[in-house]
């Protein structure tokens, strides 16, 4: 079973409390609360999403490149993660 099934209730209140937080940049640009309040805002957008990118990374090594994987699908699997991680922390 794959982690992000096994987890799936876990990553979903993740998800929704991201929603949460983007509603409220969408309200505070809407009622042109000051910039500050905007940044802080996205600061804490940005580390939610940080937290679940994480979580689901966590499952992903575990579960895609531990030692119950063969040598080929673990290389292959690296390459991926690897493309992946590079996108991300552009």
């Amino acid at each position: 079973m794959s982690h992000t099934i096994a987890d799936k209730e876990k990553l979903l209140v993740r998800v929704r409390k991201i929603k949460g937080q983007l509603g409220a940049i969408e309200k505070a640009l809407e009622g042109e609360k000051e910039c500050f309040k905007v940044l802080q805002q996205i600061s804490a957008t940005r580390g939610a999403m940080n937290a679940l990118m994480n979580q689901v990374i966590e499952g992903h090594i575990k579960e895609h490149l531990g030692n119950h994987v063969s040598p080929a699908q673990r290389d292959e699997e690296i390459i991926k993660l690897i493309t992946l991680l590079k996108t991300y922390v552009k």
